[in-house]
């Protein structure tokens, strides 16, 4: 029997969008090819957290442009052959990274924050013995106790009616800091540097209840899936992006065996 004990906000969006990615991600572990837009997450979040390394003074677009290009170097010297399989244009590549950091001076002023965490690893067991974990990409903190949970989109903000699907991720946040601190966070911020939308949340009590209740029937069902080894797929627009279309029914292929146990 498949067993799993770890749910992050990624995975359980997974399978709200598509059982079968679920299960092809979290159960089977298929690779992925590198992603271009993943790449670029990776060197924009790398970059805004190492920013508050440096004094206050010091946290301008130009050092935070240096410190990408520290960052874009290292892998193109670990690893140069990711960048030739994933783009074409590599000043395109900077450009547009260029242009994410460039918003995000636009939206915010470093020079006037402390952060008091940076990527976080944060986790909490609730019921059932499952553990709820993920990173947050920002903590503040205030001398009166205080916390405002902040994540970083390289993306554009959602179309109107779906902010509350965006806040599903960092409610899930602010659930594993409240069961495990006592203390419910005062924001919820997601700044979206493609566009430069900044989206706030005040969460309440009552919010992370029903956040808790949505992730344990999310996890119910999972678990539901997995006795009965049944996983659907589900098609949507965000199908275009999936890379086991091979082994999809909707796309003409065949669902792969289910694994007997998981490693």
């Amino acid at each position: 029997m498949v067993e799993l004990k770890k749910l992050s906000p990624s995975r359980a969006s997974d399978f709200q969008n598509c059982p079968l990615l679920f299960r092809y991600r979290t159960i089977d572990r298929l690779p992925e090819p590198p992603s271009i837009d993943a790449l670029r997450g990776t060197l924009i979040h790398e970059t805004l957290e190492k920013i508050f390394d440096l004094a206050s003074v010091d946290r301008t677009q130009e050092s935070a442009n240096k410190i990408w290009h520290s960052i874009f170097d290292n892998l193109n010297e670990e690893d140069s052959s990711i960048l030739v399989d994933l783009f074409e244009s590599k000043k395109e590549f900077i450009e547009s990274s260029t242009r994410l950091l460039s918003t995000y001076f636009s939206v915010e002023n470093p020079q006037l924050l402390e952060p008091s965490g940076r990527e976080i690893h944060v986790e909490h067991e609730v019921q059932g013995g499952l553990h709820l974990h993920g990173i947050i990409d920002r903590l503040d903190s205030t001398t009166d106790g205080k916390i405002r949970i902040v994540d970083y989109k390289t993306g554009k903000s959602p179309r109107s009616g779906y902010e509350q699907k965006a806040l599903f991720q960092l409610k899930f946040y602010s659930l594993i800091l409240w069961k495990s601190t006592g203390v419910v966070p005062s924001m919820l911020r997601i700044i979206y540097l493609g566009d430069g939308t900044i989206i706030e949340h005040v969460p309440s009590v009552h919010d992370l209840e029903i956040a808790e209740k949505k992730i344990i029937q999310i996890w119910r069902t999972i678990e539901e899936c997995i006795a009965r080894k049944e996983f659907p797929p589900k098609k949507s627009a965000l199908c275009g992006w999936c890379n086991h279309q091979k082994f999809c029914p909707e796309f003409g292929g065949e669902i792969l065996p289910f694994p007997s146990s998981q490693e």
